[in-house]
């Protein structure tokens, strides 16, 4: 039985944390004239990808060590010279003492997230099978706008989040730490699934499906070829992030994870 405690916890927290960095480098080794960046502090790792990007947070406050004032100053100092809001997840599991400098500092609460783990030293089949037609590869750099276009045209209902996502998912695709797999049906893209490994923790991520293709397994292959993955490379975790209450929470749950806790993200304008 794994216990759900402060250092799984920090361990998941930074999973997250590095997968970020690892995408916020490759924004900066992708792109001309950006200035997305991340540093570290107390132990929490911290990024900015632009004022409005969902990068643009930090995780793992308080995991590693207390937070002193003039933690909080670097932290804000960062931002502030970037003109950008401050956003810290923070895990329950933290000490209850971040709160009180939370609010002493004028954070607020602003969203919860639900952070699920699975346990991949024991054997669990799938819920959903997937069609025989349906198979799952790896791509190589070269097929990098192929993954991202696939993974927004499961957004082209919203053209602003579609321009959001398809930038998201080409450095997804270059980032050194995520390994992305593509879904196809007669040898057409179909749906999309990322996988970021860190201190044998998996991180999936990624998962987006063409609307056209919806209900055919796809993901649930997807999720089964990324979970072989994972443990081919000695993980003995897998996690995922997703909405309390959502589709995707239930059907992480309905596929051997389970919740470790409900985060909550804080947010300072500067």
């Amino acid at each position: 039985m794994i216990l759900i405690d402060k250092e799984l916890s920090a361990r998941l927290e930074r999973t997250e944390g590095l997968a970020c960095a690892s995408f916020i480098e490759a924004r900066g080794h992708s792109a001309s004239n950006t200035d997305a960046t991340w540093i570290e502090v107390a132990g929490a790792l911290v990024m900015y990808d632009g004022p409005e990007s969902p990068l643009t947070q930090s995780f793992g406050l308080g995991m590693q060590r207390g937070v002193t004032a003039d933690d909080f100053e670097v932290i804000e100092s960062f931002y502030r010279e970037r003109n950008a809001p401050v956003f810290l997840e923070i895990s329950p599991l933290a000490p209850i003492e971040l709160l009180s400098q939370l609010n002493d500092r004028g954070y607020k609460p602003i969203e919860y997230t639900s952070v699920l783990f699975r346990d991949l030293r024991q054997h669990l089949t799938l819920s959903f099978g997937s069609s025989p037609e349906i198979k799952i590869r790896a791509i190589d750099h070269s097929e990098s706008e192929t993954w991202a276009l696939c993974s927004a045209r499961g957004w082209s209902d919203d053209p602003d989040f579609f321009e959001m996502i398809l930038g998201f998912g080409r450095t997804t695709a270059v980032s050194k730490r995520a390994t992305c797999l593509l879904a196809e049906i007669d040898g057409k893209p179909v749906a999309t699934g990322a996988v970021v490994i860190a201190d044998e923790v998996a991180l999936l991520a990624g998962a987006s499906t063409i609307p056209e293709a919806r209900c055919k397994g796809a993901q649930s292959a997807l999720l089964q070829a990324r979970l072989d993955y994972a443990g081919e490379q000695n993980c003995n975790l897998a996690m995922m992030c997703t909405l309390p209450g959502s589709p995707s929470q239930r059907n992480a749950q309905r596929n051997g994870f389970q919740i470790a806790y409900t985060r909550m993200k804080w947010k300072r304008d500067l």
